[in-house]
C-alpha cells in the first residue's frame, strides 16, 4: 500500500515512509482522567486505530502510545488555571494528596480503556501516566536549563521560546494573540509566548533538584514520546486544538533537547460539535459513550457514524444522526451473518484493491465503507468471497464483523422460512407476509438480504 496523510507539519500531503523500515512509532495524545471522556474525545481515538490498523494492514509494524495526563494539566491548556485533577479531587470530596489523584486518575483510566473496547479501539502498545515519568521529566527540564532554553520564575520555570527561531511552524501560529492567549500571563516571563516547563508546588509536588513542583503539560509527552519511542518517531496526532499551543511546544522543547527533529508526521482530528459548539468537559457541554448505550445506541453506531466523514471534518452531533448508523449497523450484521453461513472463500482482489486506495488516500474511510456496501450488493461475487473480503475490511473499519454468531435456529423455524421463500420466488406476497408474521410470532425475526434472508432471535 502506497500511503499518503496530510502532514499538518509541512501543509501537505504527502507519502508516508517511515524512519525504520517496516516499525513505525506512534503517539497519540491521550486522555486527561479526571472525568469521563465524551463522544468528542473518543474521535480523536477511533481515527488513531483506523490510522494504526491501515498502517499494520500494509503490513507495517506498530508501537503506539497513549499517554494518560494525571498531573500538570491546567485548565485552560496553558500555564493558568486550576489543574484539572486538582478540579476533580474536589469534585468528588477526596483529600488534596496525589495518592488521591492517582486513585481518582485510576478510574477514570479504566472507565476510558472499557470506552474504547464497545468502540472495538485496539489496545496502545503502551498507556504511560504522567505521574509515573518524573524523573523523565526532571531530565529533560534540567538539559533545557542547562542549554539555556529556560529560565526561572517566582512561579515555575519557563521555555524561553526566543532561543527557538521556528517556534510556531505547525500550523502556522506566528502571532502573539488568539490561540496563544490561553498561554497564561506573567509579568516575569520575558516573551507572551514563554510557557511553564515546571511550576513551583510545596504541598502538591515532587521532589526535583531545581525546586519542589509538578511538570507541565506539555514537558509531560516530550518526556513520554521520548522514552517510549526516541528521539525521533513517525507520527504524533492529536485534535486539532493541540496544535496552535500543545504540539508547538511539544516540538520546541524536545528539539532543543536533543537537536533533531521531534516528529517527522503531523495529524490532527477535527471536533464533534453540538450545534454551533465544540463538545468540552470544561463547559459541561459532552456526552459520554455510556449516555449513548443506556439511550439504546450500540457503540459501534458511532464508530461507524466517524466512519462516515473524514477525520479533518468537523461534525455535528444530534441524536438523530445515530439512527442511520444504527439502522445501518443492523443491516450489515444481518448480510454477514447470511454470508458467514455459506463459509469463508477468498478476498476478492478488486474490492481489496478499491478499499486499499481509499485507505491511502489520506484515509478516505467514508469510501472504504462505500466500498463494503458496494461488495455486499454485488450479486456476482460469492457469498464465501463476501465474507472473506468483508472481514478483510473489517480488519481497519472495527465494525465487529468477524464476532457475529450464528443464530440457532429450530427446524420448525427454518421450515417456515423455506415456505416464505418459495413465496417470494412465486410473487405470493400474501403468503409471503403471512408466514413472516408467524415466524415473529415463535419469537424470531427475518432480515432480507441480497445474499438471502438472515434469522434474528426477537
Amino acid at each position: 500500500m502506497d500511503l499518503k496523510f496530510y502532514n499538518t507539519l509541512t501543509k501537505k500531503i504527502e507519502q508516508f515512509s517511515p524512519i525504520s523500515d517496516n516499525k513505525v512509532g506512534m503517539y497519540n495524545c491521550g486522555p486527561t482522567v479526571y472525568n469521563y471522556a465524551h463522544i468528542g474525545n473518543l474521535r480523536a481515538y477511533i481515527f488513531a486505530d483506523v490510522l494504526r490498523k491501515t498502517l499494520e494492514l500494509a503490513s507495517y509494524e506498530v508501537t503506539q502510545v497513549i499517554n494518560v495526563t494525571d498531573i500538570g494539566h491546567l485548565s485552560s491548556d496553558g500555564d493558568d488555571g486550576e489543574d484539572k485533577m486538582s478540579k476533580a479531587l474536589k469534585r468528588e470530596g477526596k483529600p488534596m494528596t496525589l495518592q488521591a489523584m492517582r486513585e481518582v486518575a485510576d478510574f477514570y483510566f479504566e472507565k476510558f480503556k472499557e470506552d474504547l473496547n464497545s468502540l472495538n479501539i485496539t489496545p496502545a502498545t503502551h498507556f504511560p501516566f504522567a505521574s509515573d515519568h518524573i524523573a523523565e521529566d526532571v531530565e529533560m527540564v534540567n538539559t533545557l536549563l542547562e542549554k539555556n532554553h529556560a529560565y526561572k520564575t517566582s512561579d515555575g520555570i519557563y521555555f524561553d521560546t526566543a532561543t527557538f527561531p521556528s517556534y510556531g511552524a505547525l500550523g502556522g501560529v506566528v502571532s502573539l494573540d488568539g490561540e496563544h492567549s490561553r498561554i497564561g500571563l506573567n509579568d516575569e516571563k520575558k516573551n507572551p509566548r514563554d510557557f511553564a516547563i515546571w511550576k513551583w508546588n510545596e504541598e502538591l509536588g515532587y521532589d526535583a533538584p531545581f525546586g519542589k513542583g509538578f511538570p507541565g503539560w506539555h514537558i509531560e509527552c516530550s518526556a513520554m514520546s521520548r522514552k517510549y519511542l526516541g528521539d525521533t518517531f513517525d507520527i504524533h496526532t492529536g485534535g486539532i486544538d493541540h496544535i496552535p499551543v500543545h504540539h508547538n511546544n511539544e516540538i520546541a522543547q524536545s528539539e532543543s533537547v536533543t537537536g533533531v527533529q521531534y516528529v517527522k508526521y503531523w495529524l490532527h482530528s477535527d471536533f464533534v460539535n453540538i450545534g454551533e459548539d465544540k463538545m468540552a468537559k470544561s463547559g459541561e457541554n459532552f456526552i459520554t459513550l455510556r449516555t449513548l448505550i443506556d439511550k439504546g445506541f450500540n457503540p459501534v453506531a458511532y464508530r461507524l457514524w466517524v466512519l462516515g466523514a473524514h477525520y479533518k471534518t468537523v461534525m455535528n452531533f444530534k441524536w438523530e444522526s445515530l439512527e442511520g448508523p444504527s439502522q445501518a449497523l443492523k443491516r450489515l450484521y444481518s448480510h454477514v451473518r447470511t454470508l458467514k453461513n455459506a463459509g469463508i472463500g477468498n478476498v476478492h482482489s478488486l474490492y481489496k484493491e478499491r478499499f486499499e486506495t481509499a485507505l491511502s488516500n489520506d484515509l478516505n474511510t467514508a469510501d472504504a465503507v462505500a466500498t463494503l456496501w458496494e461488495l455486499l450488493k454485488d450479486t456476482e461475487v460469492s457469498k464465501e468471497d463476501k465474507y472473506a473480503t468483508a472481514l478483510y475490511f473489517d480488519k481497519v473499519l472495527g465494525l465487529g464483523l468477524g464476532a457475529i454468531s450464528n443464530v440457532v435456529v429450530p427446524e420448525n423455524i427454518r421450515e417456515l422460512v423455506n415456505q416464505r421463500e418459495d413465496a417470494r420466488k412465486e410473487k405470493d406476497w400474501a403468503t409471503s407476509d403471512m408466514l413472516r408474521n408467524q415466524i415473529s410470532t415463535l419469537g424470531f425475526e427475518i432480515n432480507d438480504t441480497p445474499d438471502g434472508p438472515d434469522i434474528e432471535v426477537k
